[in-house]
């Protein structure tokens, strides 16, 4: 009998946002999957490393997810580590793969995910908690109210018109195109902030475009609302 694959959100930075069920799910699992050549060295394996340390004598899987916008790279990369999963669930083991937040939100391993259940193998999705929702509870600022839109945006891609829409932005891995959203921002009269390394190490919070550096890390957030004194 095959094997069962779980993408499990383990949040993002702070081990102690790890669900329940994301927790009982590592647990359970024989084989343990992160993105990346090293999996030690993976984000994601040292989050669930903090607060489940008894992964370290489990059976690691590295896949390769390169950051590339190439599609036929990006395929390559997809197809190679659907194989390498299978391979697994071929020997009846359960594996779980391990990613930043939330799987549903624009997370690399979805491609991955729909391959394998393509391959007629079982697969499910373990929420975790949102980088963006963690850091707007770091920052005591609140996302939504009444009849305010919200929009998620993948600052890697055009901004422009995005911060034009009505409501509450949010700017997911903002840092490598800080300065461009920066001048962007400079005279829009909104309220902006800006959360660098939510639950990580060297965690930031900026209040207001002046305060922002001219670029940070990959992963940053921004804020941006179009009443101040919301």
């Amino acid at each position: 009998m095959a094997g069962k694959l779980y993408g499990v959100g383990v949040g993002p930075g702070d081990p102690e946002l790890l669900t329940l069920k994301a927790v009982k799910i590592i647990h359970a699992c024989e084989v343990i999957a992160v993105p990346g050549k090293v999996p030690r060295e993976a984000v994601a394996y040292k989050i669930a490393h903090r607060a489940c340390p008894e992964i370290e004598g489990r059976e690691l899987l590295g896949i390769h997810m390169p950051m590339t916008k190439d599609e036929r790279e990006l395929e390559k990369s997809h197809e190679a580590g659907a194989l390498i999963l299978e391979s697994t669930l071929k020997q009846g083991k359960h594996v779980a793969f391990l990613t930043l937040g939330d799987p549903c939100i624009y997370s690399t391993y979805l491609y991955l995910h729909q391959r394998i259940l393509g391959k007629g193998y079982e697969a499910e999705l373990i929420s975790g908690v949102p980088s963006f929702c963690a850091a707007s509870a770091k920052a005591n600022l609140g996302l939504g109210r009444g009849a305010e839109q919200l929009h998620v945006i993948p600052a890697s891609y055009h901004t422009e018109e995005s911060l034009k829409l009505p409501g509450t932005k949010i700017l997911m891995k903002a840092g490598k195109q800080l300065g461009k959203v920066k001048e962007q921002l400079k005279d829009s009269g909104t309220q902006v902030i800006m959360v660098e390394n939510c639950g990580m190490y060297g965690e930031r919070i900026y209040y207001g475009v002046q305060e922002m550096p001219d670029s940070a890390g990959y992963y940053t957030i921004l804020f941006v609302k179009e009443d101040e004194k919301a």
